[in-house]
């Protein structure tokens, strides 16, 4: 059994990052149809953590469309996670707008763009996020972010968390699926950074030796 727990914690500790907050520069909240994660960063704009807060998202790739949880008509991720924002006391002026992005990787791409249009500098940021969604946002945001500490403030939504993940069939396809796309989906990213030249002149050795 013991070596089972630990191999349950090697996927623990990997996907489930947690720091402790720390003053910063702006307050990252990648988009969801989910009201925990503004929640959680209207509190940490109210403790004074950051003077802005920048929720992401138009809507999931997946569907095309925001389908707004609250049936009030809003059209993109960024709407409705404004609209929490503003209800827990989060003044309409500290709220900065991205409203392009379908995908995390979008969310972290347009949200560099939208600071730097703003000449916004960000030396330390807070990533606030789906417990779950932690490892995958780190790295998303970090590479856009390369000269940024980032501290990652993750909620615990769809009563997912570390405690429990591996106990539930359906909690387990959803942090499994985490893992699986963050090399899915990051080793597209990571192949991009090789120059051009490099990347058509290696060869992978024969098997055949």
């Amino acid at each position: 059994m013991k070596s089972r727990e630990r191999f349950f914690d090697c996927i623990t500790e990997f996907i489930f990052l947690e720091d402790a907050p720390e003053r910063a520069d702006v307050i990252f909240v990648p988009g969801g149809s989910y009201p925990d994660s503004a929640k959680r960063a209207a509190a940490l704009y109210a403790q004074g953590y950051a003077p802005f807060v920048l929720p992401s998202g138009r809507y999931s790739k997946l569907t095309g469309y925001f389908p707004d949880p609250e049936g009030k008509g809003r059209r993109t991720e960024w709407e409705y996670l404004r609209d929490i924002l503003v209800q827990n006391g989060v003044r309409t002026d500290a709220i900065l707008k991205e409203d392009q992005a379908t995908f995390t990787w979008e969310n972290a791409i347009c949200s560099r763009k939208v600071l730097e249009t703003m000449g916004i500098e960000v030396k330390k940021a807070i990533v606030v996020c789906q417990a779950f969604h932690a490892r995958r946002c780190r790295m998303y945001y970090q590479e856009q972010f390369p000269r940024t500490q980032l501290i990652v403030c993750p909620v615990v939504t769809q009563g997912i968390s570390r405690e429990n993940w591996y106990l539930d069939e359906k909690k387990i396809d959803v942090v499994l699926g985490e893992v699986e796309r963050c090399g899915s989906q990051f080793h597209e990213i990571l192949k991009a950074r090789i120059p051009a030249a490099q990347r058509f002149s290696v060869r992978p050795e024969s098997c055949d030796g």
